[in-house]
């Protein structure tokens, strides 16, 4: 049995493999597992991503979805699958996956990818789905291009909070409310891009994790007494959500592993995960996130599985980096 060494992670973690998956999800499970040295595993969620995608390049879709950047997600495990076995059908489904993002998807005049087929919207959500595997694949401008159209559309700063969805069409913001959780992935997908294995110019670097820094912080001020965060942000009156600390916490431990953030910020990454680990039940869910499959009310749901063990990989490696001095 695959093991992560850590008897609550091992729960979350078979959970987590009894659960069915939407594609980002899918692709998460894939970064989870490399991120927690698992590579043998990652190839067969690989694998099955390679099988569900569609003509058109999108990875792990089923016939009829239409998300067009979720799929994206999954790149990053293809291409570990591509690298480690040899195999050229993997290449050639990175390479489709790619192709799809950087020519084809639905896009505004400005390049900044739509969420969806069918509505021309721009979602929190796609920085995660999208900038790490650009970044990743040698595609910096592209990356830094999404996050600044992004950014452009739905970053408030007044308040550094992102809302949730901007319609393109409109002209004006379709869900204005600050969702905890978009702005997670806003903020994890900017940490996942600046990995060391991702090339960027140094100054550009510098500029988004100065602007990581800076939404940590703004997300921090709604936190609540139980070390969580209301579901929308600034609405205390919505549920008590354990994901948002999830991708905090993974955002904050994968900056100081990664020399951006100071080492002041270990400890706080720590205690989110902590805050979100008292949610796990006995059979190894994360309980009280906004939950699958429409993120409306609190439940459970595999991409919160999978950030719990992110999370679990990144507090690692920030007290490695911080015992090498």
């Amino acid at each position: 049995m695959w093991t992560t060494g850590d008897a609550t992670a091992d729960r979350v973690l078979l959970a987590l493999l009894t659960m069915q998956r939407e594609s980002w999800e899918q692709g998460i499970t894939g970064q989870a597992l490399l991120d927690l040295g698992l590579p043998e595993a990652a190839v067969l969620v690989a694998d099955a991503a390679v099988t569900r995608r569609r003509p058109d390049g999108r990875l792990g879709e089923w016939a009829g979805s239409v998300g067009a950047v979720n799929g994206a997600a999954c790149g990053e495990v293809v291409r570990h699958a591509a690298v480690a076995t040899g195999d050229p059908r993997y290449a050639a489904a990175l390479d489709a996956q790619l192709d799809w993002l950087a020519r084809r998807a639905p896009r505004a005049a400005d390049g900044t990818l739509f969420h969806l087929l069918d509505g021309r919207q721009v979602w929190a959500d796609t920085v995660y789905m999208t900038v790490p595997l650009l970044a990743l694949t040698g595609h910096t401008e592209l990356a830094a291009a999404q996050v600044t159209g992004h950014r452009r559309r739905l970053h408030d700063p007044r308040t550094g909070l992102y809302a949730a969805r901007w319609d393109e069409d409109r002209g004006e913001l379709d869900r204005p409310e600050p969702w905890g959780t978009g702005n997670g992935w806003v903020v994890a997908g900017i940490a996942r891009a600046l990995r060391p294995a991702a090339v960027w110019p140094a100054g550009l670097r510098a500029e988004l994790a100065g602007h990581a820094e800076e939404m940590l912080t703004a997300c921090l001020a709604y936190r609540t007494d139980d070390g969580l965060f209301p579901d929308v942000l600034d609405d205390p009156g919505t549920f008590r959500e354990a994901n948002t600390a999830q991708l905090l916490g993974y955002a904050a431990l994968t900056g100081v592993a990664d020399g951006w953030l100071s080492r002041s910020w270990l400890d706080v990454g720590a205690d989110l995960l902590a805050a979100a680990a008292r949610r796990v039940d006995g059979p190894g869910r994360v309980t009280g996130v906004s939950g699958a499959p429409d993120f409306a009310a609190p439940g459970t749901s595999p991409e919160a599985q999978a950030c719990h063990l992110l999370g679990h990989a990144a507090l690692r490696r920030a007290r490695d980096a911080v015992s090498a001095g």
